[in-house]
């Protein structure tokens, strides 16, 4: 394990900090003006748009960071992927040369506004953590068929929309949707009662495809990875998912981390899959391991109330990687885009603190939790604001991805016609 790489930028140095010289992170934030491109270091972001713009800041085929979006450079390959992380961390380490030229760029994160961090191509939603299929299959098949026959052999996974990805701190809307209790004979159209939370990592996928590609080159192809929260609407997930799967139970919107954490960043903190019940087939075999060692966690804060954490766990948890997902999605022949986002599906440990949605940590609303201010939930209510946070522990630091966040609106008024 490698140990805290030391900067010129004090409030890097910390062992608290989830943007240490280890880390560098990319997003694109704003202070008032147009959005650019930047780097967290510490406390601090670090303007490249502009220390390109000044010719501070060179790439091959550059220049690559005037769109406000990641995918330039995403696009230039991984040669210039190590180039740009070699040179920032460089520029960025105790005694550097560049400190009188960059202390300039620097910007607060307390005075930033965060951007999406990328242009989101395609967006794919897995279902690939064991303790959480097999919690929501107990519930609703029981335990003797929690798993379907093909889910130990197969990363199973819906497209999603591109257009529901939205960056941490954007308001939640509850949804309006067909809903079908269990005693009602037909529909009705109206406002989502069962809203939950998915806590999720999500694959990057930095360059593109044509044709299947291996466990090892799925890897290679992976710019970086954000935190997840797949919002979901359980109740009308319920009555739409059967036979073909989510739909609009899942399009109100995903919610991501502002911060792309790099795969370079987290090579210290590889681990494995676990072993396999059976075995899979050949072509999902993984060279090595694929997995990360990340710490996870989830908070809820009433309107007006303090914080509760209500689940932690670790991306450790994963029966299927990211590599894995990544090349079963190109078996087809299905071309992989520059931007495409795969979320891991709930990440969900085996006990019940270690659960990442209130489907499962209620027991589909059975048993309630009771939250630090007394109060109680079984599904997210109005004002109740979500936040996700996950890190890789180091040897004195951490490799960290900052927070999700989001607050759940009330659901619109029905139109008349929807009456």
């Amino acid at each position: 394990m490698t140990e805290l790489l030391r900067s010129w930028v004090e409030s890097a140095n910390s062992a608290t900090t989830d943007f240490p010289l280890n880390n560098l992170p990319y997003g694109v934030f704003s202070t008032g003006g147009e959005a650019r491109c930047g780097v967290a270091i510490g406390d601090q972001i670090l303007d490249l748009t502009a220390l390109e713009a000044a010719g501070r800041l060179t790439l091959d085929g550059g220049p690559l960071l005037q769109n406000a979006a990641w995918n330039d450079v995403m696009a230039a390959g991984s040669a210039v992927w190590d180039a740009l992380r070699a040179k920032l961390q460089a520029a960025l380490a105790e005694g550097a040369a560049e400190q009188a030229d960059f202390a300039g760029h620097l910007v607060a994160q307390a005075d930033a506004t965060m951007h999406m961090p990328f242009v989101v191509a395609e967006y794919t939603d897995f279902y690939a953590g064991k303790n959480h299929a097999v919690n929501v299959g107990t519930m609703f098949r029981g335990p003797e068929n929690a798993l379907p026959p093909n889910w130990l052999s197969i990363p199973i996974g819906y497209n999603g929309r591109a257009s529901s990805v939205v960056v941490s701190g954007t308001d939640i809307v509850r949804p309006n949707g067909q809903l079908k209790g269990p005693n009602d004979e037909l529909p009705r159209f109206g406002p989502c009662a069962r809203f939950d939370i998915e806590l999720e990592m999500g694959a990057i996928v930095g360059q593109p495809s044509d044709g299947m590609i291996s466990v090892q080159q799925a890897d290679d192809n992976i710019f970086g990875y954000v935190l997840l929260n797949d919002w979901s609407a359980r109740d009308i997930q319920a009555w739409e998912y059967q036979p073909l799967g989510p739909f609009q139970a899942k399009a109100t919107a995903t919610s991501i981390s502002p911060w792309i954490v790099t795969r370079a960043a987290l090579e210290p903190f590889r681990t494995s899959t676990p072993e396999r019940e059976r075995p899979l087939l050949p072509y999902l075999t993984e060279p090595g391991p694929m997995l990360y060692d990340i710490d996870l966690e989830v908070g809820l804060s009433p309107e007006g109330g303090s914080e509760s954490i209500i689940a932690r766990t670790n991306y450790n948890e994963m029966y299927y990687s990211a590599a894995q997902q990544l090349c079963h999605h190109t078996t087809s022949g299905c071309s992989m885009r520059v931007g495409d986002l795969l979320g891991s599906g709930t990440i969900s440990g085996p006990e019940k603190k270690n659960r990442g949605s209130m489907l499962e940590l209620s027991w589909g609303g059975k048993e309630p939790m009771t939250l630090d201010t007394g109060e109680s939930r079984s599904f997210i209510e109005d004002g109740d604001t979500l936040v996700l946070r996950g890190a890789a522990q180091g040897e004195g630091y951490k490799v960290g991805f900052g927070e999700v966040t989001g607050t759940l609106l009330p659901a619109p008024e029905l139109p008349d016609f929807a009456k």
